[in-house]
């Protein structure tokens, strides 16, 4: 079945969003707001229809020639055939539809929902990348990029999303690890690349199954392709849970470093850290703010005897930085990589953390009573009664950062039944020509 439509909006997702004659609502990949296409179905639900573009009548006015021509691009970079203005208004319309509909703040929503931040690199802005990597039936050994919702990989020449000192690397490490393994499987499921254009260093991280390796061959090869820093081997069965049973230092330092509004962090595989290095700093800038301090020259600054919580913590990001503009911090972090990396960029950076290694659920009701907190949690925002806790810890204000619209409304409404008003939201672009965004909300109590 083929109907002509106009594309109305983005969603939050790769597809764009219309309405059949019918008036049910369509998702279509590679539309872009104004298009007008004939469509054709290729999944009609009782509610809703998924289609694809049989033929574009006429573009709309937000459309741009697509930058990067390979096929993951469609998985990589699902917008890049939308302008840049056009990606932020997009953004901040699904920050706000998600407050509206599952925040239930209705009307309300567009005035808490400040402008998206821009990303100055619109392209060349990542400092990680992570390839897939696979034996096909033929048997080759591919590496590139994992689809949304499929276990295959997308084999890639080249990713303009990152910065051109790793811009290369999917062509550059799959050459050097089928040279590497020949016909043999070494158990290669997952390769990190992380770089930093501050710092200068480069980072390799390969993910293997447990068995027996040439560790001094990788070492020496995978060095040379990239000019590596570091190379590591991270011993994890493979899987969603990804259970760590070992790291290995190949060559190098056997970690990477990056620099965050003055400060230095470290971080070793596979300890997480944001993949937008300016856009970081933007995030952490409106955190402090929030919190009712200022970012000056000589770095943040104004949060003096503020006692401060962090809770999912990571390597320090957050929590560096409200130290260092004297608050007194008190950070929680469950991944025992991070928790290392978090204690050594306190000393790293001459401030006094208490680290706490746990569950934020478990260590929240005995933090006792705090002037603030930060929370940035996983995709799934907080676990069911977090909110509660964090009101029981009474602090007059708390920063929730988020990676997830649709989970931080669900907590907004947890907040406000708790007696926390959520204050203001501020949409932060780490992720440009792709749908996901980031964002920072302010909530206080009363």
């Amino acid at each position: 079945m083929t109907e002509t439509i106009t594309i109305e909006r983005m969603g939050y997702g790769a597809e764009a969003v219309g309405h059949l004659p019918d008036g049910k609502t369509v998702f279509v990949e590679g539309g872009a707001p104004g298009d007008v296409a004939s469509v054709e179905v290729v999944e009609d639900k009782p509610t809703f229809a998924r289609a694809r573009i049989a033929k574009l009548e006429q573009p709309g006015a937000c459309r741009v020639m697509p930058k990067w021509a390979e096929p993951a691009a469609s998985g990589a970079a699902p917008w890049q055939h939308i302008a840049y203005d056009a990606q932020l208004e997009a953004k901040r319309a699904n920050v706000v539809a998600a407050l509206a509909r599952t925040g239930g703040f209705g009307d309300a929503a567009a005035e808490l929902v400040a402008p998206c931040l821009p990303s100055k690199r619109q392209w060349g802005y990542r400092n990680k990348l992570e390839l897939g990597a696979q034996w096909d039936a033929k048997g080759t050994f591919n590496l590139g990029f994992h689809q949304e919702g499929s276990p295959d990989v997308m084999q890639a020449l080249s990713c303009p999303l990152a910065h051109d000192a790793i811009a290369k690397a999917p062509k550059a490490l799959r050459g050097a690890l089928r040279y590497l393994q020949g016909s043999d499987d070494l158990g290669i499921f997952r390769v990190g690349v992380r770089t930093s254009v501050r710092t200068r260093e480069t980072e390799i991280a390969l993910w293997t199954r447990p068995s027996g390796f040439p560790r001094a061959a990788a070492a020496k090869m995978l060095k040379s392709s990239l000019k590596a820093t570091s190379v590591v081997r991270v011993i994890a069965d493979p899987g969603k849970a990804r259970k760590i049973k070992g790291l290995e230092v190949l060559d190098g330092k056997g970690c990477w470093q990056e620099q965050l509004l003055g400060a230095r962090y470290v971080a070793h595989a596979p300890s997480f850290f944001q993949v937008n290095t300016a856009q970081a700093e933007k995030l952490m800038e409106q955190a402090i703010r929030m919190l009712g301090g200022n970012v000056g020259e000589d770095g943040p600054e104004g949060l003096d005897g503020l006692l401060v919580a962090d809770l999912y913590a990571g390597c320090g990001t957050f929590g560096v930085a409200m130290a260092r503009a004297g608050a007194d911090v008190i950070a929680v972090e469950s991944a025992a990589s991070s928790v290392r990396d978090l204690r050594r960029n306190a000393d790293e950076n001459y401030v006094d953390i208490d680290v706490i290694g746990g569950d934020a659920a478990r260590e929240l009701p005995e933090l006792g009573g705090l002037d603030a907190l930060v929370v940035d949690p996983p995709r799934a925002g907080l676990a069911d009664g977090v909110p509660a806790d964090i009101a029981a810890a009474r602090p007059g204000r708390v920063v929730y950062v988020s990676c997830n619209p649709a989970t931080w409304a669900r907590d907004v409404c947890r907040f406000e039944d708790v007696g926390y008003r959520l204050e203001r939201v501020q949409p932060v672009d780490l992720f440009p020509q792709t749908y996901h965004v980031e964002l920072v909300s302010c909530f206080v109590r009363g």
